[in-house]
């Protein structure tokens, strides 16, 4: 991630998709916005959110399905109207969208993932750039 702070932000290109990277640890959910350009993913956005008490003793599917969350609403406004592939190293979280959650939160927050072109992708913890 070093190298990420040490190169500028690029532009978004709304004809391109975009690419989310987010994940969840005890204190803080965290995401990263990227589209591809030259072969790699270039950043476009950063952002955090530290966690409340309550929150951190959610469980993990919990916190990882809030970081998905936390970024789309933040960046709403750039991926309302197209593909958003997004990356996480949680696997349960693809299927969050596709069957029905246990739990009323989760439920909740799969139905409000509906309102976007979202593909849910695997992703094991390596280095992103």
């Amino acid at each position: 991630m070093k190298e990420a702070t040490e190169e500028p932000l690029h532009s978004v290109d709304f004809d391109k998709p975009f690419h989310l990277f987010v994940d969840a640890s005890q204190p803080t959910v965290s995401s990263a916005m990227t589209q591809i350009g030259d072969g790699k993913h270039l950043p476009i956005a950063f952002s955090s959110t530290k966690l409340n008490d309550t929150q951190k003793k959610w469980a993990i599917i919990e916190k990882e399905a809030f970081a998905e969350l936390v970024a789309l609403r933040k960046y709403r406004h750039w991926l309302f109207c197209g593909l958003t592939v997004s990356y996480c190293d949680h696997n349960p979280l693809s299927y969050l969208t596709q069957s029905a959650p246990k739990s009323a939160k989760l439920m909740r927050w799969a139905l409000a993932l509906q309102e976007y072109s979202i593909l849910f992708k695997y992703h094991p913890v390596t280095r992103m750039w």
